[in-house]
């Protein structure tokens, strides 16, 4: 179901149907191993293809305005990569929303790995998949200091490649935003790759244990 915009977990009948309580309210999740649940009216909530044309999966209030060229954007994570690629996986992590932060990336490229789980405090699933992003392409620039090799940043967040690759005018977060976008501009082969979350991609799955993990202990992994 959608539920201002964003693609959430509520529980449904054999028919598909949200079940509402006495009140008229259906158990709603942001994710489904999230411990809490919200109880949002059924007038609120709506159909997974719900509004699809002007916002993206997870991006309330986002609003599409001219792309970007600058950066490419697949949903195919084997097609087309450079053998020389650096391939950043980023995924965000918020318990409860808001709620403690946390995010985790991995960075492969010829033979290198990295890996960061990091604890940011208390915000948004939104700030956390777009920091996720930022802190990905930091181990990037680590890998390649001189900035030569082709990049790709897989992602399950609709609302974080949206922002840095469609030009989607940002109402919220606008400083960690534009604090992105000059990174982005930078980097002279860049890739958005939209991947499945909770789908059992390894990495992908591999930054959400880091980012939960960083959640849990406070700090970094």
């Amino acid at each position: 179901m959608r539920f201002r915009g964003g693609l959430v977990w509520v529980m449904v009948d054999g028919q598909g149907r949200p079940v509402a309580d006495g009140t008229g309210r259906a158990e709603m999740k942001y994710r489904i191993e999230d411990p809490k649940s919200y109880k949002p009216g059924l007038a609120n909530l709506e159909p997974p293809g719900a509004g699809q044309s002007e916002t993206r999966q997870d991006a309330p209030g986002a609003r599409a305005a001219a792309p970007r060229p600058a950066a490419r954007v697949t949903t195919d994570h084997a097609a087309g990569a450079p053998s020389d690629a650096l391939h950043v996986w980023t995924d965000g992590a918020c318990s409860g929303n808001p709620g403690p932060m946390g995010i985790g990336a991995v960075v492969l490229g010829e033979g290198a790995r990295r890996e960061l789980g990091e604890y940011l405090g208390e915000g948004t699933n939104n700030i956390a998949e777009l920091v996720a992003i930022e802190r990905g392409l930091a181990l990037a620039a680590e890998l390649d200091p001189k900035g030569t090799r082709p990049v790709r940043v897989y992602s399950d967040s609709g609302y974080a490649i949206g922002l840095l690759s469609k030009g989607w005018k940002a109402k919220a977060n606008q400083d960690l935003v534009a604090r992105l976008r000059r990174v982005t501009a930078k980097i002279a082969d860049l890739t958005f790759v939209k991947v499945a979350g909770h789908a059992g991609v390894p990495e992908n799955e591999r930054c959400d244990e880091l980012a939960r993990l960083a959640v849990e202990r406070r700090g970094t992994v």
